[in-house]
């Protein structure tokens, strides 16, 4: 297991911003993405799916660092599911669970033209990452789990229950971060004053220069009936299944959700697996800093091994979906 410094240098705020994609879910849905470098790089693209909240902005840095790498400039797709960000809300809650989300993932590949790619799965994002792995193999050439993993703890689940959809909304922004320092600082201990308004930028969308909370409230319907005083269920067995996908995880040294025990299971369960550490950050750690976005970067490239890989991405014509600028 690899610990990483803790690193206080951001990626340029000034870098170039993706295009926004809308696309159809298979129920007819409106959903949301947003579409980092060339589609036409010959390098493995990248989709980035966000935790049960969290919206596509949670990876703008590592979007950038990776579109505009110097010697592999590759794709990058950063997707709101359905009830986040800027995808659609739901009428119907019961649609708010992992399958239907990765069926809704599926479509937007498809839709984007990529027919294989290297995952990163924050929290949520994660879980349907690995079912992916199950359900489409071919589909995944690697996978990164960001503070998630077959086994997630009740104490970490049992917090997040505390605070969605029950959340205060901020005055401003400096509101937003004394509610974030309020709900995490227990877990994010080494976050400068610069790290948390970014990341109060991360979790709330700004309307009229405010922050606004950006997914649906009834999203605290997932955890209606939920006993965390009974064995939650698990996804040992379909990440065993995963053994001929490489997998890097990162976890939060200060993370109540994805414990080292979990991640030395896992270490011990399959063959390709590598591991980082982010001290001083809890659940997920954020994905910033030249630290983390390199051993990212690294972990990506050393599935691709010194070449490209061959028809990484097909593109359609720009009429299959709707596109616009930032």
């Amino acid at each position: 297991m690899t610990q990483l410094a803790d690193p206080r240098d951001e990626t340029a705020a000034s870098a170039p911003v993706g295009r926004n994609v809308t696309y159809s879910s298979s129920d007819g849905l409106a959903l949301h993405a947003c579409d980092y470098g060339n589609p036409l790089e010959p390098w493995l693209p990248v989709v980035c799916l966000p935790g049960l909240t969290r919206s596509h902005r949670d990876f703008t840095d590592l979007a950038i660092f990776l579109s505009t790498h110097r010697h592999r400039p590759r794709r990058v797709i950063c997707f709101d599911y359905r009830g986040r960000g800027r995808s659609s809300w739901d009428k119907n809650t019961d649609n708010y669970n992992p399958l239907v989300e990765m069926n809704d993932i599926f479509d937007g590949m498809a839709a984007l033209g990529v027919n294989r790619a290297v995952i990163v799965g924050t929290s949520r994002g994660g879980m349907i990452a690995m079912l992916m792995g199950v359900a489409r193999p071919a589909l995944l050439a690697g996978i990164v789990l960001n503070d998630i993993g077959p086994l997630v703890e009740p104490l970490g689940l049992a917090r997040i229950k505390t605070y969605v959809g029950r959340t205060p909304s901020p005055d401003d922004w400096a509101d937003a971060v004394r509610i974030l320092k309020r709900l995490h600082g227990g877990q994010f201990t080494s976050l400068n004053d610069e790290q948390w308004l970014a990341l109060a930028h991360m979790s709330y969308r700004e309307e009229g220069g405010q922050p606004v909370a950006d997914h649906d409230p009834a999203l605290a319907s997932v955890f209606v009936g939920a006993d965390f005083d009974q064995p939650i269920p698990t996804l040992w067995k379909e990440f065993r299944a995963l053994g001929s996908i490489p997998i890097l995880t990162i976890r939060g040294g200060n993370s109540d959700l994805l414990s080292t025990s979990t991640v030395a299971e896992m270490a011990s369960s399959h063959p390709r697996f590598e591991s980082v550490t982010v001290p001083g950050e809890g659940h997920p750690p954020l994905l910033r800093g030249a630290h983390l976005l390199q051993r990212i970067s690294t972990f990506i490239s050393g599935i691709e091994g010194s070449g490209p890989p061959a028809e990484a991405v097909i593109p359609k014509p720009l009429a299959t979906y709707d596109i616009d600028n930032w």
